[in-house]
């Protein structure tokens, strides 16, 4: 599905890029992967935006992007400066782009957790053999391929052993309290947030809830900027969000479901082997091409 989805989307994308005009030389463009339309990057990231073009003196612009293929595609064609990523996505980026890294985005408690209701008769991932476990939108670091690598971790083979679905996180949600499916897989902090507003709405308690497994903390995600973006652009960028991240932090915070960043810093030095568990994901979840380590 990965495959497919990635092949056809980058063909059509082919001619969308073509078509847009070029970047201006003290205008950056930047996108973020997992948001779509103009009205959500600003409403999330249009503080971060003002405050970056303050501390770098670029004209920053925003360039929606309809998924994470089309990010890697906006690189390609040099429609795009700038692009704000997670691990999965850097991982592609790097076979097909050849992006640079800026800086890392580093964010506490950010790792894959498998949930089942505490009164289920799956206690461990060996109990899930041969049901249903639900997982979010492929491709997604924390929500497909950090569950899918986290069964595999604890001795199952998540494409043989049980049947995958993909869906929407309050969907999945719903469906393990309903008893559709055995378990589901999710981001950790996802997880926190769904209990505690289940408890504030008056339904389950967290007791009703077990994680049966989670995986390690998850790479980075970071700021990569597209090989044709002067190197000296990327230092002028890199410096700018460093020496003023106080404030380029409390600029992310304004943005409601960027809450996932509370607590988090910017890393300037960052290793592409700390990705080598990201590309074992990939390897799990059937996508070899993207498994190739590629080290230091």
């Amino acid at each position: 599905m990965l495959k497919t989805w990635l092949r056809n989307a980058s063909l059509a994308l082919v001619v969308f890029f073509s078509a847009l005009p070029s970047v201006h030389a003290e205008t950056i463009r930047l996108a973020v992967t997992d948001l779509v339309g103009l009205e959500e990057l600003q409403r999330e990231f249009g503080e971060f935006r003002s405050v970056l073009s303050e501390v770098t003196g670029f004209d920053v612009e925003f360039l929606p992007v309809t998924n994470r293929t089309a990010a890697v595609e906006a690189l390609r064609f040099e429609k795009v400066d700038f692009v704000l990523t997670g691990p999965a996505e850097y991982v592609v980026m790097q076979k097909r782009a050849n992006a640079k890294v800026v800086v890392g985005f580093s964010r506490p408690d950010y790792f894959a957790v498998i949930v089942a209701m505490a009164d289920s008769p799956y206690r461990s991932v060996a109990d899930l053999e041969g049901q249903k476990v639900a997982m979010g939108s492929v491709g997604s670091t924390s929500k497909h391929l950090g569950p899918i690598q986290a069964l595999a971790d604890a001795g199952v083979d998540p494409l043989e052993d049980m049947d995958v679905i993909h869906t929407k996180v309050p969907v999945m949600w719903e469906s393990l309290k309903r008893g559709d499916v055995a378990a589901i897989g999710m981001n950790h902090l996802n997880f926190l947030t769904l209990r505690e507003n289940e408890m504030r709405s008056g339904g389950m308690q967290p007791g009703a809830f077990r994680v049966i497994a989670r995986g390690p903390d998850l790479p980075n995600d970071l700021l990569m900027a597209g090989q044709h973006v002067d190197q000296e652009a990327v230092e002028r960028v890199r410096d700018a969000i460093v020496e003023n991240s106080d404030a380029l932090v409390g600029a992310i915070l304004t943005g409601e479901d960027n809450r996932k960043y509370t607590g988090m810093r910017f890393i300037r030095s960052i290793q592409d082997s700390d990705y080598n568990y990201v590309r074992s994901m990939y390897a799990t979840a059937g996508f070899p091409e993207y498994s190739d380590f590629i080290g230091d």
